[in-house]
């Protein structure tokens, strides 16, 4: 008789950090766990080198349905829409193989959903969604608001439809969290997680950056960027800040006030991921009163990563590990041994090519990821996935964001290219950014707090990982045909 096709929860949280997942051992794991998320690699497998090729949401999630690229699918920034009737397209291939298919939480891709029997996706401040009764457009009713907390209804809506599926035949459900995408507003439950204590500060909190390159040292035109965790200490002392303000910070030195504002930002910031963790527990608690959990590929991932406060960064958009890495937990006992951790390196356009192997499905010819199913169960002669090569676009669509760039992380090194804004494409934007090369040996330099692309000892790596940053581009067809100074300053 042949094995039956297993069913696929997808859980996947919005700019949930590894470094907040404990089961990864950061330096967070010593005062806050998520011993549910943990659980589904204890079971199971976790991944140390799992990466997003664009840091940022909405292609993030263009990458993962798709298997391709940004510039192949369309998606490279935030205001990008991924086309209707856009193919290949992952949930229509489930579906077209007979899988009953659900999204509950976060689309963030700017038109309905295709390829789902059931839909419910946050609606409202631009499908971002709220904390506190939120909007869901739903595939039957339209926009319907709900009462209550964002977490705990995304739940209730995913555990419904397990409850109430068509039990003939396997299900795809991707259960897609709001939390914890800022601004960091915690479930009651959760208010006195970390009375007495104090979040351990990551060593680059106030890294020097006279180590990188020209491009990113110094780079947030004329205001204060975003993404440094010292600016957010300016929302925080808002009188009506949605978790209250910061207070008592009017005489702190100016770097004391930024060690206030890491404390709030990672207490509320971990209170939230806290809510996921409740969510897991009672997901996997649903499948085991099913007698499902053992015929069910579980994942737990992130559309991207996070800063908490790594480089004195927040949000994502830079290239640095905490912004690419995200975490991903597989458990399938069928297949995967429990307690397995794997170094392999894996992107998210592999996602879809993985899922489809897993369900008997053939990848679409026009995926540009592979299955990683091989490695995943440890079969020593599965391919292995060589690089991961990632380009953030967002400079092109906004002023002040981060500097436009793109890169490869290999199993040991990283290179990344700031390329500049080219001439022709400034438009609105007038402060262009220059250029600039930054390495780092993942190896011995893990926080990348040495840039060695100048280091002389370094040139071979440098110019061999030049010319494999080239193949790879021209592989994929990022070839920048439009900016043809690019590939010369390559």
């Amino acid at each position: 008789m042949p094995q039956r096709r297993p069913n696929i929860l997808y859980i996947m949280s919005d700019d949930h950090a590894a470094n907040a997942v404990s089961a990864y051992g950061s330096i967070l794991a010593r005062v806050f766990e998520t011993p549910n998320i943990d659980r589904i690699g204890a079971e199971g497998v976790r991944l140390n080198n799992f990466f997003s090729t664009n840091a940022i949401c909405t292609p993030a999630r263009a990458n993962i349905l798709s298997g391709q690229y940004g510039h192949v699918n369309g998606v490279r920034t935030l205001n990008d829409v991924w086309t209707p009737g856009y193919r290949p397209n992952l949930a229509v291939s489930f579906q077209e193989a007979g899988y009953q298919n659900a999204i509950f939480g976060k689309w963030h891709l700017h038109r309905r959903p295709e390829g789902f029997d059931e839909y419910k996706y946050l609606y409202n401040s631009g499908e971002q969604g709220t904390y506190r009764n939120p909007e869901f457009n739903e595939k039957d009713r339209g926009v319907v608001q709900y009462k209550s907390y964002v977490t705990d209804i995304i739940t209730d809506m995913a555990l419904d439809f397990l409850r109430r599926r068509d039990r003939a035949r396997p299900f795809f459900v991707m259960c897609h969290h709001k939390a914890p995408h800022d601004y960091w507003d915690y479930h009651e439950r959760h208010a006195h997680l970390f009375d007495g204590i104090d979040i351990p500060e990551p060593v680059s909190l106030f890294e020097d950056r006279s180590h990188r390159s020209i491009a990113s040292r110094d780079y947030g035109g004329s205001v204060t960027p975003r993404n440094k965790t010292r600016s957010l200490y300016v929302d925080f002392c808002r009188p009506h800040y949605v978790t209250g303000p910061l207070v008592g910070t009017e005489t702190m030195t100016f770097e004391a006030r930024g060690r206030a504002a890491y404390q709030k930002y990672l207490k509320d910031y971990l209170r939230v991921v806290a809510g996921i963790d409740d969510s897991v527990a009672a997901l996997l608690k649903e499948l085991e009163g099913q007698g499902l959990l053992d015929d069910t590929l579980v994942i737990y991932t992130s559309d991207q990563g996070m800063y908490l406060g790594e480089h004195d960064y927040q949000d994502k958009r830079w290239s640095y590990e905490e912004g690419l890495r995200s975490p991903f937990l597989v458990r399938y006992p069928k297949e995967i041994a429990a307690g397995a951790v794997r170094d392999d390196l894996m992107a998210n356009v592999d996602i879809a090519p993985t899922l489809l192997d897993y369900a008997g499905v053939d990848t679409p010819e026009a995926m540009q990821g592979f299955s990683c199913r091989g490695m995943l169960a440890g079969d020593p002669a599965a391919g292995r996935r060589q690089e991961v090569y990632f380009r953030y676009w967002m400079h092109f669509a906004h002023r002040l964001e981060n500097p436009a760039h793109y890169g490869i992380r290999t199993d040991r090194w990283k290179l990344i290219f700031y390329y500049g804004l080219p001439l022709d494409a400034r438009g609105a934007i007038d402060e262009p950014t220059p250029a600039g090369w930054e390495l780092y040996d993942m190896k011995n330099d893990p926080l990348e707090l040495h840039n060695l692309y100048e280091d002389p000892i370094c040139a071979e790596v440098r110019e061999q990982l030049k010319a494999r940053l080239v193949a790879v581009k021209q592989k994929i067809g990022d070839t920048d045909e439009r900016y043809p100074d690019l590939l010369e300053r390559v």
